[in-house]
């Protein structure tokens, strides 16, 4: 005990020499600047936009003050300074020191300089190392000053949403000179303080470096500096001691990851990279030494076009091998979210950026914070020239350890590996590495008892990692984060946008991609389609479309939404007209002819509407074939099925329906008390069960309010039972038949709902609207099956999974909250039920419970996170067979990408094809121009069965050529396949992703 005693009085004593409270006299922090005098003119003017250096410059300036507050939130301050260095320094080295609460950037003769961010401590800038008398004593500098902190302007924590009324202050402004010798000996002891803490009381070298500490104080005076070289050689000589061959490598990196938007909008991020990116550059300067690995396409671009003076400097240094551009992608996008065509034009658009402005691609995928990693993601990075990856998010599971490479103390793989990666520099909110950082690694690069540590890069990292990796353990399928599982349904009107848009640009582009190919005059809409893919690419940032951010940033990305849709019709509409030139009318005129436009790989029969001459919905059956048009001469108002019939009430208030595919029973809550197909007879519906049952559960999650569903949510499950308007019939007879209904959902939210059955259509649709006004509610729907299996099948990026619907282990367990794409099965042998959906994600499926969660209630970091009206649609499928045989992938497909139909002056034309793909396994999903080749398309295809199968692409389309490439468009080697009367043979393994280039003639 008296030795436990001896050492804590030993550690608190060096803490009190560094940083004392009541003795100031002996506080070596207290010591670090010496004379200091105020600016000689300090004076600003306030904006509510963020504006560049040259029109802030000319603005009229008033005087202000240390110790004034500046605001509200997200309001920009710009200071005038003008300094005047007194002459009695001369030979000292000079630091302008600024602090304040907010965000800065100093700017001098017209670029900016160094970032001002007290919570990433830089709070100083460098005027000159050591002063001369023939340097101009007397400058003027600018510092922009955003009225928000690192982390935005959280109320009380730092997710909170911002406060509206937050202010700033300066606290300090001032001319300081820099004692160099005091830092120096604060950096030795803060390391063997350190050293002695974090060793632990086990370990002897901690004891060294405890005893070195108090030597050090005791020889140390701190009004004396002549006393600092004998402190310091005892700090050296403690230092000097090397590592044995054994020890672990840390490979160093300067990193400073930036939300591209969280808690700030898009435009703050955008400084946030200049006040970073220039104080990196500026260390670079004068550490040679200094690597720092950067992602994001997306914000080399912001600079780029902000900062061109800065990026110069960047090029300048990523020329010299020391700022390194990784990652390959456009954002560090989201890993579940967006679809598996996302996902290549992140890599795409990333890729030719890196390409263009620096003269490679990236080699390693880098994605250190994301919610999710898909079990497609290796084969996507393969094909885009990425062999390697980083990540860290797997370290938060809430429940089981993910064995992977953390830090030397935590490392899975003690034994198999002695090489790991350390990325330091503020993130998040920016700020990077910082001068301490880097003098504290030089010290430790290697001394006995730390692991030695070596500046290096991605590439090194990865190479020798690389050599060892015969040693690794290897992980089969999705890597599932057990955390922000309410990230696949927080911020529901994102989650629509993002799969309406991913609809829209890939039918501009399959059209556009038509119309070039059929008419010479129209022009393949490339550059405006960039500008689109960039901002739907924008918007998968991981804290935008996973909606775990603030209310600006919801705002900026439902406006991006908004012009994606607006821009895309006009291109679609350009499109359709080119393609069909002579088959469409005048607006002016009317005809019963329509032009139906089919943008998927298969024939579809199915009903569609358009405003009939009078106003009224007139419905039709068409057949429209595989990537292309058929006309539709007439708009039959009936159609006419002997072995169906349409909504038929009964006594008790029920609802049935028939289509010929299926039977339904409908009670007056608008459970769903029977679903049979009628070939068979077979029930989906258990006895006594309801399904298309709403549930509300509370949720109140420990940690992430936007992020998180506990599994403690599942057993406050309460039925929605309050019915508002029963169930009554809207459209009876016909092509359709439709019920509706009402719910009180809560306090004092409302569900209204119609029920939809089409002609010959094998799944019954639910057209849902919610004004949703709840708190921390969770709202669910759920379809208790006749169903049993132990695994559920969830459509992923290109493919599917299946995951357990039982809870046996803690890894099942874990996952009672999982995402989907498009649609999520549960069969057995012989049958099965599917749910399919048109813009939802998070999902479940326990024993024979198919759950789709709606929608969800957060308050943090946006209070006002889904309150309002929402429209969405799902839908329930009955099927023989398995899911593949059923043709459920393609059924999910039609739901999310209606037919067009347009107006036509023709009164007959031949039905028209462009693309058809003889096996059902395979999906046709993209048809575009390539990126670099005018005269050729690209078409990329995936196996969604999970089957070894051969296919043909047949196509109307003049092709001359037809080349295997990956999925940045490069040609493969000996990639050339032969063009035959049936189309082109094409080999596919399960979810193998396929991209051929077509050259056509003209």
């Amino acid at each position: 005990m008296a030795a436990i005693k001896h050492r804590r009085t030993a550690l608190e004593r060096v803490e009190k020499f560094l940083s004392d409270t009541y003795f100031t006299d002996c506080n070596l922090r207290g010591r670090l600047f010496g004379d200091r005098c105020p600016p000689a003119s300090l004076s600003y003017f306030q904006t509510p936009r963020r504006i560049p250096y040259e029109e802030a410059v000319v603005q009229e300036f008033r005087p202000a003050q240390v110790g004034e507050s500046f605001g509200p939130t997200w309001e920009t301050c710009w200071f005038k300074v003008e300094l005047s260095i007194p002459l009695a320094w001369a030979g000292r080295e000079v630091h302008f020191v600024w602090e304040s609460d907010g965000e800065g950037m100093v700017w001098r003769d017209a670029q900016p300089v160094q970032g001002l961010t007290k919570e990433g401590e830089k709070t100083s800038y460098i005027l000159t190392r050591s002063l001369k008398e023939s340097e101009p004593h007397s400058l003027t500098l600018y510092v922009e000053l955003a009225c928000n902190g690192l982390f935005g302007a959280g109320k009380g924590s730092m997710i909170a949403p911002p406060d509206p009324d937050r202010r700033v202050t300066l606290s300090k402004a001032e001319l300081v000179v820099f004692n160099r010798d005091v830092y120096e000996l604060l950096v030795d002891l803060e390391i063997l303080l350190d050293m002695a803490q974090l060793l632990g009381e086990e370990n002897q070298r901690s004891f060294q470096a405890l005893y070195t500490a108090n030597q050090m104080v005791n020889v140390c005076d701190v009004m004396d500096p002549s006393t600092f070289p004998a402190a310091r050689d005892l700090a050296a000589a403690i230092f000097s001691q090397r590592n044995g061959e054994s020890q672990h490598t840390i490979h160093a990196m300067g990193h400073c990851h930036i939300d591209s938007a969280w808690l700030w909008p898009y435009e703050e991020t955008i400084r946030k990279c200049a006040r970073s990116w220039v104080t990196v550059v500026h260390l670079m300067e004068h550490n040679p030494e200094l690597t720092f690995a950067c992602s994001q396409a997306q914000q080399f671009e912001w600079v780029r076009s902000w900062y061109p003076g800065l990026y110069a400097r960047i090029q300048d240094f990523v020329a010299k091998g020391q700022f390194i551009p990784v990652g390959g992608t456009w954002v560090e996008m989201d890993g579940n979210l967006p679809s598996g065509e996302s996902m290549v034009r992140q890599f795409l658009q990333g890729q030719r950026f890196f390409q263009e402005q620096f003269g490679r691609i990236c080699s390693e995928f880098w994605l250190p914070d994301t919610f999710g990693y898909s079990a497609q993601l290796p084969q996507l990075m393969h094909g885009c020239g990425i062999q390697r990856f980083l990540t860290q998010k797997l370290s938060w599971n809430l429940v089981n350890s993910f064995p992977m490479l953390k830090t030397v103390k935590n490392n899975k793989d003690k034994g198999r590996v002695n090489h790991s990666a350390f990325l330091f520099g503020f993130g998040d909110g920016g700020g990077g590495p910082t001068q301490k950082m880097l003098d504290r690694m030089k010290r430790m690069s290697n001394t006995d008892g730390l692991p030695r540590v070596q500046m290096s890069t991605p590439d090194q990292l990865f190479s020798v990692l690389e050599k060892e990796s015969s040693q690794l353990c290897t992980w089969v399928g999705e890597l599932f984060l057990e955390l922000h599982n309410g990230t696949y349904t927080t911020q529901a009107q994102i989650k629509k946008g993002n799969r309406e848009c991913e609809r829209i640009l890939h039918d501009v582009e399959v059209l556009s991609t038509l119309a070039v190919a059929q008419d010479s005059v129209f022009q393949y809409p490339a550059s405006q389609l960039q500008r689109l893919w960039r901002l739907l690419l924008l918007n998968q940032f991981h804290d935008v479309l996973p909606g775990s951010c603030i209310q600006l940033v919801v705002e900026d990305a439902l406006q991006y939404y908004t012009e994606i849709r607006r821009a895309g019709a006009q291109l679609q509409e350009e499109a359709v007209q080119s393609l069909c030139r002579d088959l469409l009318q005048p607006k002016a005129r009317s005809t019963q002819s329509t032009l139906v436009l089919n943008t998927l790989p298969w024939e579809r029969t199915e009903v569609i509407s358009r405003p009939g001459p009078d106003g009224t919905e007139t419905l039709a059956l068409v057949t429209v074939p595989s990537m292309g048009y058929a006309l539709v001469t007439q708009l039959p108002q009936v159609w006419v099925c002997d072995t169906c019939f349409w909504p038929f009430p009964k006594e008790d208030g029920s609802i049935t329906m028939e289509n010929g595919v299926i039977a339904v029973c409908l009670d007056t809550m608008g459970h769903l008390t029977s679903l049979r197909l009628l070939d068979s007879g077979r029930e989906s519906v258990p006895d006594g069960c309801y399904a298309n049952q709403f549930a509300l559960f509370d949720d109140v999650p420990l940690y992430w309010d936007a992020w998180d569903v506990m599994d403690y949510h599942l057993e406050t499950r309460k039925p929605v039972t309050t019915l508002l308007k029963p169930l009554e019939i809207t459209l009876a007879g016909g092509l359709r038949g439709s019920v509706r209904f009402s719910l009180q959902v809560g306090k004092s939210s409302t569900l209204t709902q119609e029920i939809i059955l089409d002609a010959r259509c094998p799944y019954l649709r639910f057209l849902t609207q919610v004004e949703w006004k709840e708190a921390h509610k969770f709202l669910k729907v759920e379809f208790p099956v006749q169903v049993r299996s132990t695994n559920a099948t969830y459509e992923i990026q290109f493919g599917h999974l299946q995951r357990p619907t039982h809870w046996n282990t803690s890894w099942d367990w874990a996952r009672f909250e999982v995402w989907a794409h498009k649609w999520l099965d549960l069969s057995e042998h012989g049958f099965g039920v599917a749910l399919l959906n048109d813009c939802k994600y998070g999902a479940s499926a326990h024993r024979n419970i198919l759950s789709l969660s709606l929608l969800r209630a957060p308050k943090s970091p946006d209070s006002t996170a889904d309150i309002g009206h929402h429209q969405f649609t799902y839908a329930v499928m009955p099927h023989r067979g398995s899911f593949q045989e059923a043709g459920v992938i393609q059924q999910a497909y039609n739901l999310n990408f209606p037919l067009h139909a347009v107006p036509a002056s023709c009164a007959q034309c031949p039905a028209w094809s462009a693309f058809s793909v003889s096996s059902p396994a395979i999906v046709l999903e993209t048809v575009k121009q390539a990126e670099d080749r005018p005269e050729a398309v690209v078409v990329r295809l995936y196996e969604a069965h999970g089957s070894t199968v051969t296919a043909w692409l047949q196509t109307s389309l003049p092709v001359k050529e037809a080349i295997l490439c990956d999925l940045l468009e490069r040609p493969a080697v000996q990639g050339r396949l032969p063009l035959e009367q049936q189309g082109l043979r094409l080999s596919f393994t399960p979810f193998h992703v396929l991209s051929v280039l077509l050259v056509l003639s003209r």
